[in-house]
């Protein structure tokens, strides 16, 4: 194009503005006015320099570095700092012109202003926690920089961003992020016996081996399950850890306690009897006492052990009729018989006759088999002496003996009375009336029975049904 010229050169511009001219005011008079003399002398304006179009190299040659200066003079193409020419100044790829981008060649022979090429730069990255980056050419014009974690974090975000044109870096910062899980690592598995006369067994074990794999900060460890030193039932139990890093990743174990009860073969009650157990009756230490029902006596050994060979000590009783002596010098001799193992109704009535006595002995006669549960045996005491008849079951008494029990137990032969006496040999309750026997259990059950006895009752509650 007519009267455009592009300069490129390898030094900066410096452009600059015509110099100031100094005052020549009385210059070469030889004196100076006073400072109150008011009278102003002025000197003619100098004469304005002639511009000549025509002169080539009005100002000097542009030379800008990394850059280029497109000029248009009124000259034509030829003439590149020619008066009055106008130049355009850019800068290369990579740079970012300072100054004017537009300056002219002046009559005072200068340019109409500066301007450099200044090398384009990113700024520099910031460190990010738990990484770093590498970058090929620093903070340069396309110099691409890669991030990377420490071990166990992983990078969430732009893996790299490269300086670009406009002093900017590509993408965003990213960020590395604890993912990976701690490192655990639980006791074994273990296998213990349970103590004698129990059924559990005490368990111990070291707590697990925690590693975090990023920075080494566990913040928590959960148990889920009993504490180390703990009592452990007979069964198979589950112990669960549950480790926490900073990042709240977690990871977990397991091990498995396994308690183990030796154990005997189950007992068997006696005939006429029952079994009373500690324990679970038939683990290692577990003792079982045999005991009869009423009117029944143990013979042989009162309890047996299970063993740590798995085996029961002794052999089993068994239970047989109370043989019940009659020939007996006192009544308290005949009394002795019973104690801690009966109790004892003793009906009386003055003769056999007796609408009472016979109504009386008819219930409890339907009733054996509550009477024998509640471990009470009938003494029937009947008639005037001499014909006066005292038996327990079939065995009779002698006449000394019914006289002492009539005044030991202060029983009248004058009309129908009963006494009720418990395994101690204690007057409980006196009836002088025909009563029923579910009342005389009644009684028996809420005042008399033992905890054996009650437990006993609450099994064979339908026995006699």
């Amino acid at each position: 194009m007519a009267g455009q010229l592009i300069h490129r050169g390898a030094l900066s511009l410096l452009l600059f503005l015509s110099p100031a001219v100094t005052p020549t005011w009385y210059a070469g008079s030889g004196y100076y006015p006073d400072e109150s003399y008011n009278e102003v002398n002025a000197e003619e304006a100098p004469v304005a320099r002639t511009l000549d179009y025509r002169v080539p190299r009005w100002c000097y040659t542009l030379n800008i570095q990394d850059g280029e200066a497109t000029c248009y003079s009124p000259r034509g193409g030829n003439y590149h700092s020619s008066l009055g020419t106008r130049c355009e100044l850019s800068c290369d790829r990579g740079f970012r012109l300072i100054g004017r981008r537009s300056v002219q060649c002046l009559p005072s022979r200068r340019w109409s202003g500066t301007a450099y090429c200044r090398q384009m730069r990113c700024h520099a990255l910031p460190f990010i926690t738990s990484g770093t980056y590498t970058c090929t050419n620093g903070v340069l014009l396309d110099s691409r920089c890669d991030y990377s974690c420490s071990s166990g974090y992983h990078l969430e975000g732009d893996r790299s961003r490269i300086c670009m044109d406009d002093g900017r870096w590509s993408g965003g910062e990213p960020v590395c992020v604890d993912i990976d899980p701690p490192k655990i690592r639980c006791p074994h598995s273990r296998e213990k016996m349970a103590e004698p006369e129990k059924l559990t067994a005490r368990v111990y074990w070291d707590p697990p081996v925690v590693k975090d794999s990023a920075d080494g900060t566990i913040t928590r460890v959960t148990l889920k399950g009993p504490e180390p030193g703990s009592h452990f039932p007979e069964g198979e139990h589950v112990i669960r850890y549950t480790a926490y890093d900073q990042a709240y990743n977690r990871a977990s174990c397991k091990f498995i306690v396994k308690v183990q009860v030796r154990r005997c073969p189950i007992l068997k009650p006696p005939q006429h009897g029952y079994l009373t157990c500690t324990s679970a009756g038939d683990n290692y230490g577990a003792t079982c006492e045999y005991h009869c029902d009423g009117g029944y006596e143990r013979q042989g050994t009162p309890s047996r052990v299970c063993q740590s060979s798995r085996q029961w000590s002794g052999s089993p009783p068994i239970c047989t009729r109370m043989k019940i002596n009659v020939n007996v010098n006192s009544a308290a001799g005949l009394l002795d018989q019973f104690y801690e193992k009966q109790r004892l109704l003793i009906v009386s009535a003055p003769d056999p006759s007796n609408r009472y006595y016979k109504m009386q002995i008819s219930m409890l006669q339907q009733s054996t088999c509550g009477l024998d549960l509640r471990h009470v045996t009938i003494i029937e005491l009947v008639g005037q002496p001499p014909q006066e008849v005292g038996r327990i079951r079939e065995q009779q008494l002698s006449a000394s003996i019914i006289e002492e029990l009539r005044q030991f137990q202060r029983l009248t032969r004058s009309y129908f009375n009963m006494v009720l006496i418990d395994k101690q040999g204690i007057d409980r309750e006196r009836y002088m009336e025909p009563v029923t026997p579910e009342e005389i259990f009644t009684f028996i059950d809420d005042y008399l029975l033992s905890n054996q006895e009650l437990a006993q009752r609450r099994e064979q509650r339908d026995v006699c049904e």
